[in-house]
């Protein structure tokens, strides 16, 4: 197991896509719900332990090797907005880009051809993860950190907020996210034997709300 390669995965120079969603952060800001680094801190909070704990159980199981067919469609189970299944699917494409680039694997290659409009991006970046030689804690850590990281750079964007707090707001959200990557360990650990269902289906109902309202804007920096 390389942990170089764990640092490439979650880099957020690696060429996935990530840098063109706000994960929600831009409609929250127009809606006055991220104002400064506390209520941004609040926000990647409530994502961390809702979306990110289902993108990090799905993330963990596809590393272990839980059928990614069964994975997606758990994925699209746990995604209610059309807009938003739609995203994962084009970040899963994207990522399967870049990593197939990186880490060619006959999985990858098979997981390309089962889902050639893209599978759910946790889901490649679980296969991602095991073509690198990675194991489910490494790709529940990386879905479990880019949960807030990419929030919280589309915030320093959005409200020219300085990089130096919202990356405070990362550092201070750490332990969490080493929580969460355990529990979505374990939630992978019991799909093994138990099936995509048994995974979490934590639910964040104000994201899946504001992403259909953000998709209808004539004008945003933000894919979503």
């Amino acid at each position: 197991m390389s942990r170089a390669a764990l640092l490439v995965l979650a880099d957020g120079r690696f060429p996935a896509g990530g840098h063109a969603h706000s994960g929600g952060a831009e409609e929250a800001v127009k809606a006055g719900r991220i104002t400064g680094a506390a209520s941004l801190e609040d926000f990647c909070r409530g994502r961390l332990h809702t979306t990110g704990l289902v993108a990090a159980s799905l993330a963990a199981a596809a590393a272990v090797g839980v059928p990614a067919v069964e994975l997606d469609a758990a994925a699209d189970a746990r995604t209610p907005s059309p807009t938003l299944r739609l995203a994962a699917r084009r970040l899963g494409r994207q990522l399967m880009r870049a990593a197939r680039a990186t880490w060619p694997s006959d999985e990858l290659d098979a997981l390309a051809g089962e889902f050639p409009k893209g599978a759910h991006q946790p889901v490649v970046l679980g296969v991602a993860a095991r073509s690198a030689g990675l194991g489910g804690d490494d790709a529940a850590h990386c879905a479990a950190y880019e949960s807030v990281s990419g929030a919280a750079t589309a915030t320093v964007r959005l409200l020219s907020l300085d990089p130096f707090e919202a990356t405070a707001v990362l550092a201070r959200l750490a332990p969490e996210v080493d929580h969460v990557a355990d529990l979505a360990v374990e939630a992978a650990a019991g799909a093994l034997e138990q099936g995509a269902g048994a995974l979490p289906a934590a639910s964040a109902p104000l994201l899946e709300i504001g992403a259909e309202a953000h998709a209808g804007w004539a004008v945003r920096l933000f894919a979503s």
